[in-house]
Parts: structure tokens; sequence; C-alpha cells
């Protein structure tokens, strides 16, 4: 039995190691990556895109890309389609823009595909499957360590030859709150893998749509898109901190600018309330969010957030931090 490859954390600490490599800047690293959403809503549209813009060195939303050889498994089209979507995204395409509509499956010999791929265009470092079902073996038993399996494969490959896999993945049809739980299979398709975009629109018509990205080696972000001349357009592109005040009750701003203007304020919730003008909000539920948004977007804004009680009533205290102000003066 080989033994554990162990290193010291002393040695971690202060060995000098290579930066991960993005094939496109902040958003895309060398490695495994889910890119998910419904039938129809444009993922092909957005992945052919992408492969141009890469194979150039284009920009994709103000981000640069890292020219490259890039193979794009189209499983579902045919190359008649492709040269009509080609004819519509772009006059000119380098010969470093490599497409087949056909492979064999994880389980039978893609990876060896991939590899023999790769020695004929040896800059190759970026891998589209589009999608992933075409190339998984077809069964309708719903298994984690099945999905796991198959996605870590793909992951070890892109590991070891320091490239990024892009898997198109489709989402239930079922809501949930959290976009991400909306991804088809179990929770081993997306705990495998180092990327995941979301891909969701309001309604099937609709030419607006959010691009949700979370990672290993990625921050939260949204962009929201817009298709357009048979592209995905950038509108926006938030952050987390820049959601998380964009999605927090209204009340929360109300307080920041109030303790901004006072720099501390003792009371009741009732009060705050009565001070603030806001009768349309009950103490419990004003009491709750301030609580709730104290660790985030309170303490980004330097202000801190206490409860105590006394004899007759629990008191709120909202204080701009003494080091802010301190600095002021």
């Amino acid at each position: 039995m080989e033994d554990l490859k162990i290193i010291n954390a002393d040695n971690l600490l202060y060995t000098t190691l290579a930066e991960n490599e993005f094939i496109v800047d902040e958003i895309l690293p060398v490695g495994l990556h889910l890119f998910c959403g419904a039938p129809k809503v444009g993922k092909s549209w957005l992945m052919l895109d992408l492969c141009i813009k890469v194979s150039k060195g284009e920009e994709i939303w103000n981000l640069k890309t890292n020219k490259c050889d890039v193979l794009y498994l189209a499983l579902e089209d045919t190359y008649s389609r492709l040269q009509k979507r080609l004819f519509k995204l772009t006059d000119e395409i380098d010969s470093n823009f490599h497409i087949a509509i056909e492979s064999n499956k994880i389980t039978n010999g893609l990876v060896m595909q991939l590899e023999n791929a790769i020695k004929q265009y040896p800059n190759t470092r970026l891998v589209v499957i589009d999608t992933l079902q075409k190339v998984r073996k077809q069964s309708n038993d719903v298994n984690y360590s099945a999905d796991y399996g198959d996605i870590s494969t793909l992951k070890a490959f892109a590991d070891k030859n320091k490239l990024a896999i892009i898997l198109v993945h489709h989402l239930r049809k079922q809501d949930d709150s959290d976009v991400f739980n909306k991804i088809s299979g179990t929770a081993g398709i997306m705990g495998s893998s180092d990327t995941t975009f979301i891909l969701e629109k309001k309604s099937r018509d609709d030419s607006v749509a959010t691009l949700y990205v979370t990672g290993r080696d990625v921050e939260y972000q949204t962009f929201t898109l817009r298709f357009e001349e048979c592209r995905w357009n950038l509108i926006e592109r938030s952050f987390q901190k820049e959601l998380e005040i964009k999605n927090a009750p209204e009340i929360i701003n109300d307080v920041i600018s109030f303790i901004n203007e006072k720099e501390m304020w003792q009371g009741t919730a009732t009060q705050l309330l009565e001070t603030l003008d806001k009768k349309d909000i009950t103490p419990q539920y004003l009491t709750k969010v301030l609580n709730e948004y104290s660790k985030t977007i309170l303490l980004d804004n330097k202000i801190s957030f206490t409860t105590s009680r006394t004899s007759i009533a629990r008191l709120v205290t909202l204080k701009k931090d003494i080091d802010e102000l301190t600095e002021q003066s």
C-alpha cells in the first residue's frame, strides 16, 4: 500500500507555488466546470461564442481570455447547424478551433479520445462537452457515487493536462430558492466540479438572463446578460457584497443612512421604527433583520449591532465603529 504524500504546513506556508491559470480571467480557471441551464435557454449559443473568443484571444464581457486551441464536442448538433451559427457569430475563425459532433462515453473511451486529441493539438487548453448527458451511460438510477465518479474522471484528466473542461448540463424543472439546487442529478455532480455556472431566464420568451457563478477559485458573482444578434451581451456584473446590498430589505439601508448621520443610537426597536417613520414593519421583524445582517452589510459599513435587556424592555444599540470615527476626525 502506498503511503500518504504529506507536506508540513510550515513548508506549505513558505513554498512559492504557481498561480492557478485562468482561460477566462476571474471566472474560468484550469479544472472541471459545469455550465447549466434549462433546455433551449441559449447555452449552446453562449458556448460557441466563448469557444470563438478564446480561440481568438478576444475578451468576453470585458474579461481577458488566454488564447489557445479549443475543442468543442457539440454532441447534440450537426455540422450544418454549427456552420449556420458560425456564420452569425463571426466573419473569420482561426484554425485552432476544433469541432466534433460524436464521441465515446466516459466509461467507454472518451478520456482516450481526449488524450489523442490533445496530442494532435497540443495547445488545447479549453474543452467544451455539450452535453454531459451525451457522454454518460444511460441509466434511470439516480446515484451520487456514479455522478461523482463520472465527473471526477474528467476532472482528473483536466487537472493532469492543465486545461479547462466545461460540461454543459440541464436544470430540473421544479422551483427552488437556491438556483444551484436545480441542477439535474445528485449533489455529486456539482460537488466534484471546480466551478458552476447557471444560466436562468425568468420566462422562456425573455431576452434577459442571469448567469450565476460560484466555485473553489472563483468569487460568487452574477452576470446580467441580454441575448441579441445570437450572442449573450453583458448588461451588468455584480459581486456577492453588491448582491447582498441589492437584495437586503429597504429598512437595512435606512438604518445605515441613519447611523452614518447620528453615529450612535440606543432604544427599543419600536422607538427606532418611530424615529425612521416606518409604520409597516413590526419591532420583531426589525430586530430579526438587524441581527441577520449584523455580520455582513452592517459590518461592512462599520456599524455594530447589539441588544440588551432592562427590567422593562429590550434595547437595541447601533454604533458607528470607534476606529472609523477616530480615523475620520
